[in-house]
Order: structure tokens, then C-alpha cells, then sequence
């Protein structure tokens, strides 16, 4: 990358992620220069008028003044977590170094609430890193608007009434805690949920999930990590949207 590539890279860089801030050690990273070329390059861009400022202390950087963002975009959280699940098949296909930065922008440029759902919403998000069998069948999703409760339970953090079928093809109704969306491991998708009928955590197929229903309860905080236990260790801990 020559300086004008990098000069105008900092920027956006800075910008996806404003006003939160990066150190040049991280600059110096991302960009494969040292940390001396980014405290250069920075000071260049501050002279041409760049609105950067240094965050002083252990945890601080350098950041841009939030108003060089875009302008909010009418992105809601699920539609930013789709396109992070969509953007993490594609793998390190051509373009793809492209697709992760424009989707950072994205969310960067969402009112504030809705960025943080989003992210919230990205770390119940899981995915398995082995690849599909070639050929492999598609797996159904259960039945119609099963999915879509799910995700507005897990971004509401809403209680969910479910009727469930085991592998046997018995049923029950259940009002579960949801904790976590995982998707991949053998082209099915599961809830990772709280069951209050077990009183412990408990993963449900998506396609033995005769109904779902959004309940008006909120959910009880359980850590993340608690329900983590029940994952296999070959995931992505957590849809990246904005790192």
C-alpha cells in the first residue's frame, strides 16, 4: 500500500470505528508499517485538516471527530448481524478485506442504541468454522417465523414459548431464556437457551421447533459465558461486525 492508500485508509479506518479510538501500536499492525510511520502519517493528516485527535492514558489512541462519519443509515440491527454471518462465509475470497471494511462503515454509521444492539445482538450470534460438505443438503430452518422470533427474542432479550419436538417426535411446550444462535455444524441451525421445564440450559434444532412465540417477559442477565458451555469448542465465538 503507498502513503496516499494508507493516508486515506487511517481515515476511514478511524472513522468506522469513531469515537471509539485506536493506538498506533494497533495502527502500526493493521497496516503493516511501523509505529513511527503512523504517528507520521497522523500528524500529516492533522496538518491537512483531519479532525484526529489523541485520546491520552493506557487505553487510549488516536480517534476522529464523530461528525466525519456517515450520516445515520436506516440499517437495523438483525440487517447489520446478516450481513456480518453472510460476509464471514466468504472467507478470505477476493474482495473480501473490502466487504469487512464496508460493513464496519455500515455500523459505525448507525444512531448509537442501534450499534449497540447490534454488537449485542453479533456476540449471540455463533458460527461453526467447519466448512459444508460439498453437495451437502440444505437443512430447513422449522417452521414459518420460527427464525424470525428468535432473533427478536434474542435482540428484545425476551422470554420465548416454544413447543418442541424431541428425536422421537414427542412434544413439548417450553418458555426458554435464549442465549445463543448457532449455525453451521452440519447445515443445521440451534437456539442455546435457559429451559425452565429442565432448569438448565438446553440446545433445540431449529427444524424440531414446531412454534416460537415472543413472550412480553425480559429475560433474567445470564453471562453469555454460561450458556457457552454447551457449544462445541470448533465456533467463532461471535459474529465480528466492527473489529
Amino acid at each position: 500500500m503507498n502513503r496516499t492508500d494508507r493516508l486515506y485508509a487511517l481515515v476511514e479506518d478511524l472513522r468506522a470505528i469513531a469515537p471509539r479510538c485506536r493506538s498506533a501500536r494497533e495502527l502500526a499492525a493493521r497496516f503493516e508499517v511501523s509505529v513511527r510511520t503512523i504517528e507520521r502519517d497522523i500528524t500529516a493528516l492533522q496538518e491537512s485538516g483531519v479532525p484526529i485527535y489523541a485520546e491520552p492514558g493506557r487505553k487510549g489512541g488516536y480517534a476522529i471527530d464523530k461528525q466525519m462519519s456517515l450520516p445515520p443509515l436506516n440499517f437495523s440491527p438483525a440487517e447489520a448481524v446478516a450481513i456480518a454471518v453472510a460476509l464471514s462465509r466468504a472467507g478470505d475470497q477476493p474482495f473480501g478485506r473490502q466487504a469487512r471494511s464496508a460493513l464496519r462503515k455500515v455500523v459505525a454509521a448507525m444512531p448509537g442504541r442501534e450499534g449497540e444492539l447490534a454488537r449485542e445482538l453479533a456476540r449471540r450470534v455463533m458460527l461453526v468454522t467447519e466448512p459444508p460438505e460439498p453437495g451437502g443438503p440444505t437443512r430447513p430452518l422449522g417452521a414459518e417465523g420460527v427464525s424470525r422470533a428468535i432473533e427478536e427474542a434474542l435482540l428484545r432479550r425476551r422470554v420465548l414459548r416454544l413447543d418442541y419436538a424431541d428425536a422421537k417426535g414427542a412434544l413439548t411446550s417450553r418458555d426458554v431464556e435464549p442465549g445463543v444462535f448457532l449455525g453451521g455444524r452440519g447445515g443445521f441451525w440451534y437456539l442455546v437457551a435457559w429451559c425452565r421445564l429442565r432448569d438448565d440450559v438446553r440446545v433445540f434444532r431449529l427444524d424440531r421447533i414446531v412454534n416460537a412465540a415472543v413472550s412480553a417477559e425480559r429475560c433474567p442477565d445470564r453471562p453469555l459465558e454460561g450458556f457457552a458451555t454447551e457449544v462445541p469448542e470448533m465456533i467463532v465465538r461471535g459474529t465480528v461486525l466492527d473489529q
